[in-house]
Parts: structure tokens; C-alpha cells; sequence
């Protein structure tokens, strides 16, 4: 249809020339839990903003291999290990918790670019004044950040809501926040612009939504997309707290707080993380399948995030060739996370896999924590996806 050649040419042209994601929008407090983490495991995490792979190094993990086939995630999460080596924290927290940090240039080529691998260095020498602008912080750069700041401004000066925003992120408790909320802003927020913006592909593809996933979410939730994403909204601001919830207040504020941020961003981790802890993590750019069948070593703990998604549909084969090559590299007991757009991963039943010179369905090879899963699914301060999934490969 044309129209699904039209949404894979929108999302190719997206994701194939830009920084997608400035910062992580999957919890790591869940992750941790899930993973149940040891100092001998070695960590495969498709790198994202980095934030994330940063966070599993803090655990005392022997290594963390953050792996992403966009080298401008990677060039991301270079520069910030850079930071972390290089700067100290005032300057660190400037760049990568104000978001802005006057007379970056100068910091960077004198602290920071060396360290810096060809290609990231080339990206960085264009666009390190990303950090450098008093009107648009770093946190509404890159396509996820656009999307963020078009709503923030939506928000503010169309919808006239700016001070019950604020209020929101400074209510004493819960209840005064659903309140606000639920009394002052719900309404105003999904006016009839706003849900016809969030059924675009156009709108979900800077989000980092393909069409794939789209369709795994109108077909298993009732109401669809705009109705699944209107949900999740409803619930991070009526029934979670704001209060440690930095995932979306960088969005709502484009900036972090000392007290509201990733791990990574508070001084204590920061040393933690210069004294050595960094030096545990590795940046590949590849694809998983491609990293894991030219690594010599074992994986025993895999962060696949949503990607599986992505591949779900007309990317089938290449789904089952990655799931071959973590077959091949998994360790005697290892674990894999991943979370979905949709209600139900469907398709991972689908794969088959060899072992030992005979296929065999993945499914009959996992053992899933369906009930650790779903405790912690509901905890999870982003809430913006469909399902949540533990699985052990099955002894």
C-alpha cells in the first residue's frame, strides 16, 4: 500500500540521518530488578542515549557492551563517557543535566574531543554548540527531542497551560498532583489537534515508533494509538509520582534537577564511575546479530529494548538470525529483557532457531517471569509501553 511505503520512507529518512533518542526512555530501576544482576555478568544493551548502559555499569557488572547500528547514539554516549573521564562534575552536570553549558567549544576541544573516536569526533566538531544555545537545550535536540519541545510548546502557548505544569512538577503529593491533572489539564491537553498529531506516522516515526509497532498497538488495544498513548499519559501524571520521575520532567522542563535524574547524573555515581566503573563499558556500533557472531566471549544478560518490534514484520528473518546468534553467545544461565509497543509479542513463537543441527522453536527454549514482569510493568515511570518481558534460556 502506499501508504505503509509512504510511513517506512518518513521512518527510514528519520532514523537513518539523525540522533534519535537524547536520552533513555526505558527505567533502569525496573531493569535492575529484572536482571538480578552479578559482578560476573558481561551486559549486551543496544545504546540508545547511553544513559541506560551507564546505569548497568554502576552495578559493579564485569562488562557492559552498549551495541546501537545508529554510530550517532554511540557518538552520544561517547561523548559523555569522555565527560565522565575528562571534566569534573559542575561542568558534566552543566552539559548533560542543565543541557546547556555556555562556551561548550572551548570545554570540548580542549577536554573532550581527543577522546573521541573518527566518526564521533567529526559529529561532534558540527554539532557540540547542540549544548551551547539559551533558547533550546540539548534535551530538545535530536527528533525525540523536536517531538518534546512541539509539545512543550503546544502546551504552554497554545494550550495555555504553563502554570499547571509547573504545578504538576511541584506538588507536595500524589493526590494534589492527579488532581491537577485530572481537574486542570486533561481536558485542555487532548484537545482535537493534539490527538489528531498523535495518530500520524509522521509524529510517531520521531518518537521512535515504525509502522510495525503502530500496527501491534492498533490491533491489540481498544481504542488504538491515540487512545493507548492518552492512557499512558493519564497514568504517569494521575498515578505515579512526578517527584523521582526525571524521564519526563527533562521533557516538560528541558533540563534535569540534582535531585531528579538518571544515576549517572548524581555526583556520587559520577565518581563511582571516573574512579573505574566506566572502564567496564565498551561502545559498538553494529547490529546485534552483527556484534554478537564476531565477540569471543559468552553474554549472559541482554537489554533488546523494543527493537524486536521494529523487525517483527518485514524484517522477519533478520528477527530470527539475531535470535540465532544469542542462542550461539548465551551463557549457562542468561537472561534477556525486552519490552513491546503491543499487548503481546506474538511473534517471537514465530522464531525458530538451530541447535545442534536441529531447529527448534525459541519458545520451547525460554522460561519467562511472567509475574516478576508484570509487578514491575506497572511500576515503570515511563509507561509508555504495551508489555514488559523476563526470560531465561531454559537449562
Amino acid at each position: 500500500m502506499i501508504t505503509d511505503w509512504f510511513s517506512r520512507r518518513v521512518f527510514n529518512i528519520v532514523h537513518g540521518n539523525n540522533l534519535v533518542y537524547n536520552t533513555c526512555w526505558e527505567d533502569p530501576r525496573l531493569d535492575r530488578v529484572a536482571l538480578d544482576l552479578g559482578p560476573d555478568d558481561n551486559l549486551l544493551v543496544i545504546t540508545s542515549a547511553g544513559c541506560n548502559a551507564l546505569d548497568y555499569a554502576l552495578t559493579g557488572i564485569n562488562h557492559v557492551y552498549a551495541v546501537d547500528m545508529n554510530p550517532r547514539q554511540n557518538a552520544l554516549l561517547e561523548l559523555k563517557v569522555a565527560g565522565i573521564r575528562n571534566l569534573e562534575f559542575d561542568d558534566f552536570f552543566g552539559m548533560f543535566g542543565d543541557g546547556r553549558f555556555p562556551g561548550v567549544r572551548d570545554l570540548y576541544e580542549e577536554k573532550l574531543r581527543d577522546n573521541l573516536t573518527p566518526w564521533s569526533r567529526r559529529f561532534w566538531d558540527r554539532r557540540i554548540r547542540f549544548f551551547d544555545n539559551r533558547r533550546k537545550q540539548f534535551y530538545f535536540r535530536g527528533t525525540s527531542g523536536a517531538f518534546a519541545r512541539m509539545v512543550l510548546l503546544y502546551t504552554r502557548r497554545v494550550a495555555k497551560l504553563a502554570p499547571q505544569v509547573d504545578a504538576l512538577l511541584s506538588a507536595d503529593s500524589l493526590d494534589e498532583q492527579r488532581d491537577i491533572y485530572l481537574n486542570e489539564v486533561r481536558e485542555r491537553l487532548w484537545s482535537r489537534t493534539m490527538r489528531f498529531a498523535m495518530g500520524r506516522d509522521t509524529t510517531l516515526s520521531m518518537v521512535g515508533v515504525p509502522k510495525a509497532q503502530r500496527r501491534q498497538v492498533e490491533t491489540q488495544y481498544d481504542g488504538g494509538i491515540v487512545k493507548f498513548v492518552q492512557d499512558c499519559v493519564d497514568a504517569v501524571f494521575g498515578e505515579l509520582s512526578l517527584v523521582d520521575n526525571y524521564f519526563w520532567r527533562v521533557y516538560m522542563t528541558g533540563s534535569y534537577t540534582r535531585e531528579c535524574c538518571p544515576e549517572y547524573l548524581k555526583e556520587e555515581n559520577f565518581r563511582r564511575l571516573k574512579d573505574g566503573l566506566v572502564d567496564r563499558l565498551s561502545v559498538h556500533t553494529n547490529s546485534v546479530q552483527g556484534f554478537l557472531e564476531n565477540h569471543d566471549g559468552e553474554i549472559s544478560r541482554y537489554v533488546l529494548l523494543d527493537h524486536m518490534d521494529w523487525l517483527s514484520d518485514r524484517f522477519f528473518p533478520l528477527l530470527e538470525s539475531e535470535w540465532q546468534a544469542i542462542t550461539d553467545r548465551r551463557a549457562d544461565r542468561t537472561r534477556i529483557i525486552w519490552r513491546s509497543g503491543g499487548l503481546r509479542t506474538d511473534f517471537i513463537d514465530r522464531v525458530q532457531v538451530r541447535v545442534k543441527g536441529k531447529s527448534t522453536h525459541i519458545r520451547d527454549m525460554l522460561s519467562y517471569h511472567k509475574e516478576l514482569s508484570d509487578e514491575l510493568h506497572v511500576k515503570d515511570r515511563v509507561h509508555t509501553y504495551g508489555s514488559f518481558y523476563i526470560a531465561d534460556y531454559a537449562a
